[in-house]
């Protein structure tokens, strides 16, 4: 049997989410998995809201390692591109969006949220903006993985003409748009 760590608790976890969704990860079910007793696993994870914030951490390991916005990025470019990295991350995982919604960047990843928002600011947006921005795209982000990830038919589009990417996509642009205006007008207001 191999030694049970969290690495692989969390591996099996995420399997588990992806074969069956997130209502079916429980304690009991993974420590079957896993042919371990079930307290076993509170040896490395206290609860279930524990595991199931690793989990999440886990399953944006990809989009925490996209690259950081550099001084010469344009912040719109850079904003969308952080959104669809954010997007293909939670889309990488059966209920991937319903397992991320209501987790706060902790450690390495706050972080790298910060660092965002310092490049937001340091392109001229106000600080408050630069946070309602980020903020915005990102449950934007999420609400636009959790529709898609709903038990819908497969063939359901987002309207008229639209599909599902398409509709993130256009979303995306008029969130990005009405920052920018919002920071052109603040910009040009006189003092």
């Amino acid at each position: 049997m191999t030694k049970l760590d969290r690495e692989i608790i969390v591996n099996e976890a995420l399997d588990l989410l992806d074969e069956l969704g997130l209502g079916a990860v429980s304690t009991r079910q993974l420590a079957k998995r896993l042919g371990v007793e079930q307290p076993s696993l509170y040896y490395h994870f206290r609860n279930k809201a524990s595991l199931l914030q690793a989990m999440a951490e886990a399953a944006m390991v990809s989009h925490a390692a996209a690259p950081l916005p550099t001084p010469s990025d344009d912040w719109r470019d850079w904003l969308a591109e952080n959104s669809r990295s954010f997007r293909r991350a939670l889309l990488a995982h059966r209920d991937g969006a319903r397992l991320h919604a209501g987790t706060a960047p902790q450690g390495a990843n706050l972080s790298r949220a910060l660092h965002k928002l310092k490049f937001l600011v340091s392109t001229g947006l106000p600080e408050h903006d630069a946070r309602i921005a980020m903020l915005t795209t990102s449950h934007f982000t999420v609400g636009s993985v959790l529709e898609e990830q709903a038990d819908v038919a497969e063939d359901q589009t987002e309207g008229p003409g639209l599909d599902r990417t398409e509709a993130f996509e256009a979303g995306l642009t008029l969130i990005i748009d009405g920052v920018a205006r919002r920071a052109d007008h603040l910009t040009n207001e006189p003092r």
